[in-house]
């Protein structure tokens, strides 16, 4: 089997209303998707950020490595590819993902068992949900979200903060915690929008309020995560970072400084499932457990389910933290409607495929109507 061609597609969708983080609002949504194709009629599919320069590198340079070869030669193409573009994880995680899949679908295998098989059938996920809505008070309507996520099945819920003053944030995580009771997770991202002091701060609420961690809250200037390791060594509530690093080097740094207390690799960003993986173990020798990023289309939720479904509780308690899988539920079409096939989200669980490859089938019609 031979690789004989590697297409990408820009993916653009306005939203209905603009909506994000602290930091600023989803006004269009983008995805690049990748489509590597074989002589022997099957395809791989994965997907990345479509940052500018990521598109052009993985068909004028990843192609000119890849068509022509064998993609279950993965050890050697992998390395090839990281070396050729000085370890872009961006371009590689996404080809990484379309050559798991098309490695899967060859050896009629899911892509959990190309490492090693799962040791769940199921991961539970957190609905990474509450962002600001432009023109509205997150008080208001922050508590009327979770509580219909929580009748959906979720037990664990991610809301955006710091896009307000401490006292407006603190107003509607109260609101949360009061609508949804104590026995739910709940986790707040900051988004870099806290200074060290105010971070502080925060941080000390959210332990009155029993929030299990407190993602990123100083801005992320990768590759060294400044000042982080502070909070992880003051704050009693776990700090969640790292989502931005691109590479294995960047994450051992960040890991051995102890920047954080859950570390957060995103499959299409830090170069594909094997990359990742590198970085939970490297991180469990720390006793840090991952959590992994996940705010993509479809492609990149099943891709990260097949890694999570890889890694371990966080130790042999019956009663240990598991690992859980970020479900974007802000508006997301490349996540509900690309697809004929997509993974099964149930009572807050989403299920291992068991199907060869990733387990979705891109629906090509609505990929046609998304690209650009």
């Amino acid at each position: 089997m031979k690789i004989t061609a590697i297409k990408t597609f820009l993916l653009q969708h306005p939203m209905t209303r603009p909506t994000g983080p602290s930091n600023f609002y989803y006004r269009t949504r983008t995805t690049l998707i990748i489509k590597i194709e074989t002589d022997a009629g099957l395809a791989g599919w994965g997907e990345t950020v479509a940052f500018s320069g990521i598109r052009d590198l993985i068909e004028q340079q990843y192609g000119a490595i890849l068509i022509g070869r064998d993609p279950l030669a993965h050890r050697s193409l992998w390395r090839e590819l990281w070396g050729q573009n000085f370890g872009n994880g961006m371009a590689l995680g996404g080809v990484d993902i379309a050559l798991d899949d098309l490695r899967g679908k060859a050896l009629n295998v899911p892509v959990a068992h190309l490492y090693g098989g799962s040791l769940r059938p199921r991961v539970m996920a957190y609905a990474s949900a509450m962002n600001y809505i432009e023109g509205e008070n997150p008080a208001d309507y922050y508590p009327r979200e979770a509580v219909k996520l929580v009748e959906q099945g979720f037990r664990a819920l991610k809301m955006r903060i710091g896009g307000q003053t401490i006292a407006q944030d603190l107003a509607a995580i109260v609101a949360v915690r009061k609508a949804v009771g104590p026995d739910i997770k709940l986790m707040a991202d900051g988004n870099g929008a806290y200074s060290l002091g105010t971070a502080m701060r925060m941080g000390r609420e959210l332990e009155q309020q029993g929030f299990y961690w407190f993602e990123e809250p100083l801005p992320q200037s990768t590759p060294d995560y400044a000042g982080y390791e502070v909070l992880t060594a003051k704050l009693d509530i776990p700090i969640a970072a790292c989502e931005g690093l691109t590479s294995r080097g960047q994450f051992k740094e960040a890991i051995s400084r102890r920047a954080m207390a859950i570390v957060q690799p995103d499959v299409a960003l830090a170069g594909g499932i094997g990359e990742c993986l590198f970085v939970a173990e490297l991180a469990r020798l720390w006793g840090i457990q991952c959590m992994p990023h996940c705010w993509a289309g479809g492609l990149v939720i099943a891709a990260s389910t097949h890694f999570l479904s890889l890694l371990p509780d966080a130790s042999w308690s019956r009663g240990t933290e598991v690992p859980m899988l970020e479900l974007d539920r802000v508006e997301n079409p490349f996540r509900d409607k690309l697809f004929k096939q997509s993974v099964e989200i149930k009572d807050g669980y989403v299920t291992v495929p068991t199907t060869p490859g990733l387990g979705v089938e891109v629906d090509e019609d609505q990929l046609k109507h998304f690209a650009t």
